[in-house]
């Protein structure tokens, strides 16, 4: 069976095309961090945690700033995969949530994010304190 000049080309070309990995192309880590929340309406957040990507960790700084109601204060420890970044910068920006919810004493959540960049934080947690909000929230992730 003879091929083509033209079929020959479009084959290799394939068989190139599939062998190389793209530098392109997105890939995944994990992310563990402890935000502490607290307000009256307005209320505030901070923490830090750790990205790890490739092999390496990465420290990185959140902040945020919630609107609506809010009461109390709760200290919450998140992790799970982060997936659709091309490098640890990715995660950096910013995460809108809109949220109802109480604790009293301990609990456990889960939330998916995503932030300009196209990064997606998909995370579960375990909330301690005592905190009744139904708001709207900004979460700012940067790398230290």
């Amino acid at each position: 069976m003879r091929l083509s000049h033209f079929a020959l080309s479009a084959l290799i070309a394939f068989t190139a095309f599939i062998g190389v990995p793209s530098a392109t192309r997105a890939d995944s880590g994990s992310i563990s961090f402890r935000v502490i929340k607290a307000g009256f309406v307005v209320g505030g957040s901070g923490g830090s945690g750790v990205l790890y990507f490739h092999g390496r960790r990465y420290p990185i700084s959140i902040g945020g700033v919630s609107y609506g109601f809010t009461f109390g204060a709760s200290a919450t420890d998140f992790h799970g995969p982060v997936s659709n970044i091309r490098r640890p910068s990715d995660v950096a920006g910013i995460y809108a949530a809109g949220g109802v919810g109480a604790a009293v004493g301990v609990g456990v959540g889960a939330i998916v994010l995503t932030n300009q960049n196209g990064a997606v934080l998909t995370l579960s947690g375990r909330q301690a304190g005592l905190i009744v909000a139904a708001d709207l929230n900004g979460l700012a992730i940067s790398l230290r």
